[in-house]
């Protein structure tokens, strides 16, 4: 009798075969996507501000780092609106210590600490120790944060106005005369600090190079260039353009005062004040041998299809047009151009 065979046990079933997870690759580089896990890697080592503090909250978006992104650039906008923040508060209520300014802004103690050291770092503001009461302990004291005249400078300055009113006090109560005798008085005091320096060059072209340097250490960014048979200044900056658009008198006194300090008379073809790119005088060098050009800053040149406005001319004293030095329309200069002087 047969024995039978010893039955087999069933087949297991077998299983799909499954894809293999991108993360089991082995490859030269981090596996990407979206199954990665936790792997303990630090991806954010800034700290995040408070949206008080960044300006955050509205329209920003977070990356997959966890990292704040503001929109369109607003992160810079916002780090500047709140720095002015702290400047007005030591303005308001300075001096005051970095605690209390944090306090009344609503921001945390280590954001504030940067934008004063930004304030101290740039001059804005400085630092004095605060008075303590009853016995001294132990410790530094605390540091209280005000602003310098630099710091204040960012909130503006009313010179203009006041220097305006007071021309106009002196115009009611002394006339046009006082207003002119104020304006030589002082283009005289700016002159005489560098007379020296250029009545010891020689010519008219090294003259008028060392005139550029002088006034632009006064804050006037002058430059000369060769134009034809004369040189032009041209002072790129007047810290008095909003003054003198109401009291043309400073313009005046100063080309005369040019004239006088370069012993030739000058003609002056443009002013900032007057609503041009730049103060333009020309100086003629009759007779003189030319020189190259050596600056680098060139005069803005005009529309040529607007007309050049008259200039003004300033002869030197003792010259056979007159024994002072005057300003005045000059004949035949409506039609002339930066450049091709009347």
């Amino acid at each position: 009798m047969r024995r039978a065979a010893p039955s087999r046990p069933a087949a297991r079933p077998t299983r799909p075969a499954q894809a293999v997870s991108p993360l089991t690759v082995l490859t030269m580089g981090f596996a990407v996507g979206p199954e990665i896990g936790n792997t303990h890697v630090v991806k954010n080592v800034e700290a995040v501000e408070p949206a008080a503090a960044t300006g955050i909250g509205g329209g920003g978006s977070v990356s997959a780092a966890g990292v704040s992104t503001p929109p369109n650039g607003a992160g810079a906008h916002a780090d500047g609106g709140t720095r002015h923040a702290v400047a007005r508060l030591l303005l308001e209520q300075g001096p005051v210590t970095a605690a209390a300014v944090a306090e009344e802004l609503g921001l945390s103690p280590a954001a504030v600490r940067r934008h004063l050291d930004a304030l101290l770092a740039d001059g804005e503001a400085c630092t004095r120790d605060a008075p303590r009461r009853g016995r001294r302990g132990r410790g530094r004291p605390a540091r209280l944060f005000l602003l310098t005249e630099a710091g204040r400078a960012r909130f503006g300055h009313a010179y203009d106005d006041i220097a305006v009113a007071a021309l106009r006090f002196l115009a009611e109560h002394g006339g046009e005369q006082a207003v002119r005798a104020f304006a030589e008085r002082r283009v005289a005091g700016l002159v005489d600090r560098h007379r020296a320096a250029v009545t010891a060059r020689t010519g008219l072209t090294e003259r008028a190079q060392a005139l550029a340097i002088a006034l632009t250490r006064e804050g006037y960014a002058a430059s000369t260039r060769r134009v034809g048979m004369g040189e032009q200044l041209c002072q790129h900056h007047c810290p008095v353009a909003h003054v003198a658009a109401e009291f043309p008198q400073l313009c005046e006194a100063e080309t005369a005062a040019f004239a006088e300090l370069l012993g030739s008379h000058v003609q002056r073809l443009a002013t900032i004040a007057r609503g041009d790119a730049a103060c333009t005088t020309h100086i003629p060098l009759t007779g003189e041998t030319t020189t190259s050009d050596t600056t680098t800053k060139t005069c803005p040149t005009p529309d040529p299809d607007t007309p050049e406005p008259a200039g003004d001319t300033a002869r030197i004293p003792g010259s056979n047009q007159g024994g002072t030095a005057r300003t005045g329309p000059s004949t035949g200069s409506s039609q002339a151009t930066e450049g091709e002087p009347a």
